[in-house]
């Protein structure tokens, strides 16, 4: 394999890596700490991920359960909570923070879907993105006699492979994500 497709197999990996972080941080009517990790709040002049200022656990399939290490933080971590796209009002007791995660509509569950597929074509268009400018190196490789022209097409070829397994495991991980999403 040449750098260019090793550059390019990475950048793929890379790509795949961040859609699966965000349709992790899709609600599928059940409670997951993972939810929270984009969520910032501002922890003494800093804005921190709330999984960095404490424990969060998931008793029950639909609760998740914040416990900081700082109680005075509660308030400011309430805040970041409310402002972020969860939709979920937080309480607490003065010790724990509990976010209850009422059932998914149909509308909601088809909503979601529908962002599922968004991303999954975002990322789709991102990984032909990538092909398009390793083949573009090729040419230029080629053009430059860096490489031959066997070699250019041995190598597109290969571009396409990798972008073909790319797209195969975004369709999968999309697939899984709204069988989960519809399951009841």
């Amino acid at each position: 394999m040449s750098e260019v497709i090793d550059i390019a197999f990475e950048k793929m990996n890379k790509t795949i890596a961040v859609l699966k972080r965000d349709l992790g941080g899709l609600r599928a009517g059940r409670a997951n700490p993972q939810l929270l990790e984009r969520i910032t709040a501002d922890y003494y002049g800093m804005p921190t991920p709330i999984n960095q200022m404490g424990n969060i656990s998931s008793p029950e399939p639909r609760l998740l359960v914040i416990n900081l290490w700082d109680p005075k933080m509660i308030p400011a971590v309430e805040k970041a909570i409310q402002k972020s796209d969860l939709g979920i009002n937080p309480t607490n007791d003065g010790k724990l923070i509990r976010l209850v995660f009422p059932e998914l509509t149909e509308e909601r569950r088809k909503d979601l879907v529908k962002t599922i597929k968004k991303k999954a074509e975002d990322a789709k268009v991102a990984i032909r993105s990538i092909r398009r400018d390793a083949n573009e190196t090729l040419k230029k490789q080629k053009k430059d006699s860096e490489i031959t022209e066997d070699d250019q097409k041995n190598l597109e070829k290969e571009a396409q492979e990798i972008t073909d397994d790319s797209i195969k495991e975004i369709d999968r991980i999309a697939s899984e994500k709204e069988k989960e999403i519809m399951e009841f």
